[in-house]
């Protein structure tokens, strides 16, 4: 027999079995005991909240030959097992993201006209009904307000705010909650038991964390760690390793890093994610994620309630929101906030992140607004309590002594020519690995030389922030070219963009005039200028 998935094989079956959804399970229960059933209902909430499997369980409950006192369905009549194998006629399931016309809608409006052939009601189970077109929304307009009486609607849809409010008016909603971490992990404890697969606590609590509060994406998530550790005892490493996510430790370090403005440590951290092959996307979004809990941990004096984390966790958590303001991690998650954004379009994600994180680093980011003034007021306040040392101020001294006992100015090396410039522009990959400033090294990581037709020499950046990060540097980029070429160059910099707008303006003209003469020259040799013209 072929394996079947766990989120498919632990699908609820009964209402008890509903995981994180009692307010919903109650009402639908107590409708089924009274005879209150409502002829349409509206299931919301995030992808796998339970909408799809409780439609289909409240659809066998009202037609149940033996239904409970309870109000749940035997699912071992006919009816029942008819509608668990969808063989049943009388509940049909549309998926509305492909069924999304006027016309399918219309057949709707023909069927629900005739009655039930085994059961008491006929139920139409539409799911993802916000992808209807308009005129489909339409057609089941009068169809939902005024149907017969034993046909039930069921609309799922997981963004109600696309449904018109003319639907919306005629179905009774019921708002599915994301499903907590410890009710994911609670119900993952009792699939592995009945799998006798044996994971590590710690594993499981993790894995129901990346699910976000969908109880589907858990199982998916662990269905893939157990088949890459088969026959093995899952833990919280080989769960790390098979999802690509990084320990959370390293945020707690980078955390640090940043605090203390170390960028070689900030640097470090970064190589070490990659070289584990982890991806900087999901870094990205789990430093977000760390920095959300500690401004929680910042504002709020019991957070166990509102971070569902280990004692240890917590601890280190309130320990480290005591060294950083909440002005500071407002900014900060606003930083990464719009790092995440542009990390969907980066061609170079690490170039991206660590700009970002050197920018946070050298404090060179100007504040615009209220919040990144508070955040650099804390940060200062937080030095000064933490000690910054003086320096005396040396005794003034006469003009001639000054100029006695000043050290001499390192002696200019003579203009680099074009030849300079060229031989510069290969060897820089090398030049740029030789450098001793791991900051100013890491800055010019995605930096390439080139020249025009003057006089400079060109710094080409990837992006504009790239730009404003290397233009302080640029008497230190002379200084070291100086030093290994013996010629001291006109440095400029430039973005990608403008220099290959430039290259193109500057020498597509003249290829395509040489094309064209060429291909002239051809049709000459073949043909006189008479049948030419």
């Amino acid at each position: 027999m072929s394996y079947t998935a766990l989120y498919r094989k632990y699908r609820p079956q009964t209402f008890d079995t509903i995981v994180g959804q009692e307010h919903i399970v109650r009402t639908l229960q107590n409708q089924i005991k009274t005879g209150r059933v409502s002829h349409a209902y509206l299931f919301c909430g995030t992808r796998g909240t339970g909408k799809t499997s409780t439609a289909k369980i409240f659809a066998r409950a009202v037609n149940c030959l033996s239904a409970q006192a309870d109000g749940e369905p035997c699912n071992t009549c006919a009816i029942c097992e008819n509608i668990l194998k969808g063989r049943s006629v009388d509940v049909v399931e549309i998926d509305a993201a492909s069924n999304n016309g006027v016309e399918n809608i219309r057949e709707i409006r023909e069927e629900v006209k005739y009655p039930p052939a085994e059961g008491k009601y006929k139920v139409y189970i539409i799911d993802e009904v916000h992808m209807l077109t308009n005129n489909a929304f339409n057609a089941l307009l009068k169809t939902l307000e005024e149907p017969p009486a034993h046909v039930i609607f069921i609309l799922a849809t997981t963004d109600p705010q696309k449904i018109p409010a003319t639907i919306l008016s005629r179905c009774q909603r019921f708002d599915f909650r994301r499903i907590t971490t410890a009710d994911i992990a609670a119900a993952m404890q009792k699939y592995l038991a009945a799998e006798h697969l044996s994971v590590q606590e710690d594993a499981i609590r993790y894995v129901a964390r990346l699910g976000e509060g969908s109880m589907r994406d858990a199982l998916s998530i662990l269905d893939q760690c157990l088949a890459f550790y088969s026959g093995e005892v899952l833990t919280l490493q080989k769960v790390l390793d098979v999802t690509g996510t990084v320990d959370r430790s390293v945020f707690f370090e980078m955390t640090e890093a940043l605090l203390r403005r170390d960028a070689k440590a900030v640097l470090e951290i970064v190589e070490r994610i990659m070289l584990s092959g982890r991806d900087v996307k999901h870094f990205a979004a789990d430093l977000l994620r760390h920095l959300r809990d500690l401004l929680v941990a910042n504002t709020v004096k019991d957070i166990r309630e509102m971070l569902d984390l280990s004692d240890e966790t917590l601890h280190r958590l309130q320990v480290q929101a005591k060294e950083i303001s909440a002005e500071e991690l407002i900014e900060w998650i606003r930083i990464f906030s719009n790092l995440q954004n542009d990390l969907r379009y980066a061609a170079n994600e690490r170039l991206v992140l660590e700009v970002t994180l050197l920018e946070l680093c050298a404090n060179s980011g100007t504040a615009q607004d209220l919040t990144g003034l508070l955040a650099r007021i804390a940060g200062l306040e937080r030095k000064m309590e933490e000690g910054i040392s003086f320096v005396a101020q040396a005794p003034a001294v006469s003009k001639q002594t000054k100029k006695d006992t000043a050290p001499p100015k390192p002696k200019k090396k003579p203009p680099a020519l074009e030849g300079d410039r060229k031989k510069v522009v290969e060897q820089w990959p090398l030049l740029r690995a030789e450098l001793s400033d791991s900051v100013l090294k890491g800055i010019l990581s995605q930096v390439e030389l080139g020249f025009m037709e003057d006089e400079y020499l060109y710094l080409i950046c990837e992006y504009d922030t790239l730009q404003e990060l290397v233009k302080p540097h640029l008497e230190t980029i002379d200084l070291f070219l100086q030093q290994k070429i013996g010629k001291s160059f006109l440095l400029q910099t430039t973005t990608k963009y403008a220099y290959e707008k430039w290259y193109h303006a500057t020498y597509a003209a003249e290829e395509e005039a040489k094309d064209d003469a060429d291909f002239s020259s051809l049709l000459g040799s073949y043909f006189s200028d008479a049948e030419y013209e």
